[in-house]
């Protein structure tokens, strides 16, 4: 399968800097066009996830042992509804670097195959504790979807009652108050589900709920002229670098290849590291 065409003003400098320095595995020329497929994943996502997705693609098919490359596919492949290949791939994530980041998207993806016992699962493992405020929060939302798919609409409002919630902020708190709403909705509680929404403008909701027709283009820049861009083109590799296979780990081919409907559309809402990922609350 051929490459997606990357623009000419796409280059290796634009990635973060941390991202570069993952790819310091690999062979100059493979770093160079591995970074600028990731550079086009982070700008297309929000925009045109399944663009962003082949680039995706084609990084994984040069650079599979690569933790941000995985994370890269994982995230292309909740956005377009490909829920069992986004959890093999934060899966692998997991394995490779040890991070429980993702785990509120994980959970997420296991809802949109309609496994919300999982999604409650998941969220009860010991890294969830471990999550920083805003990710703990996204968990929240997605276990108390998990628990309106179950039919337990007071459980659903209770996960969305602890003081780390209630105390959200800015569009957070917004994604908060819908969720709130629609689980008392559920519960019979429609008077309180008005009150939950009533503090919030409409286009806050409405970009709470990734209603919004534009998008500013963030693209990540070294504001700083250190010496890492130099080094980034001085990347060298045991691997061989004229190998264009897909590396991919044992682990993950010996998984079960799992299938959905890629025309579901993601529940939930989480933000994960340098790439800002935005879900629609649909449950």
């Amino acid at each position: 399968m051929p490459d997606p065409a990357v623009p000419e003003d796409v280059t290796f400098s634009l990635l973060d800097r941390d991202v570069r320095g993952r790819l310091r595995t690999l062979s100059k020329e493979n770093a160079e066009r591995v970074g600028r497929h990731l550079v086009m994943v982070g700008r297309l996502l929000d925009d045109d996830a399944e663009a962003a997705y082949e680039h995706a693609q084609a990084a994984v098919r040069r650079a599979g042992r690569v933790d941000v490359v995985r994370e890269a596919a994982g995230l292309a492949a909740y956005r377009t509804g490909r829920y069992a290949e986004a959890l093999r791939e934060l899966r692998t994530v997991r394995r490779l670097n040890g991070s429980s980041e993702h785990l509120a998207i994980m959970a997420d993806a296991e809802r949109g195959l309609g496994r919300p016992e999982r999604a409650i699962t998941l969220s009860q493992e010991p890294e969830a504790e471990t999550l920083d405020t805003e990710t703990q929060i996204e968990l929240a939302i997605v276990v108390s979807g998990a628990r309106l798919d179950l039919g337990q609409p007071e459980a659903a409002v209770a996960v969305l009652s602890s003081p780390t919630v209630r105390a959200a902020r800015g569009l957070v708190a917004a994604r908060v108050a819908q969720a709130r709403a629609a689980a008392l909705e559920a519960a019979g509680r429609a008077d309180e589900a008005a009150a939950e929404l009533a503090d919030f403008p409409q286009d806050v909701l409405d970009e709470a709920a990734g209603n919004t027709t534009e998008h500013d283009e963030v693209v990540v820049y070294d504001l700083t002229e250190d010496e890492e861009g130099e080094e980034a083109a001085e990347i060298t590799s045991d691997e061989n670098p004229a190998a264009d296979e897909p590396e991919v780990p044992e682990a993950v081919e010996a998984e079960a290849v799992e299938t959905v409907d890629a025309s579901a559309e993601p529940v939930g809402d989480v933000v994960a590291s340098d790439e800002s990922v935005t879900q629609e609350d649909a449950r």
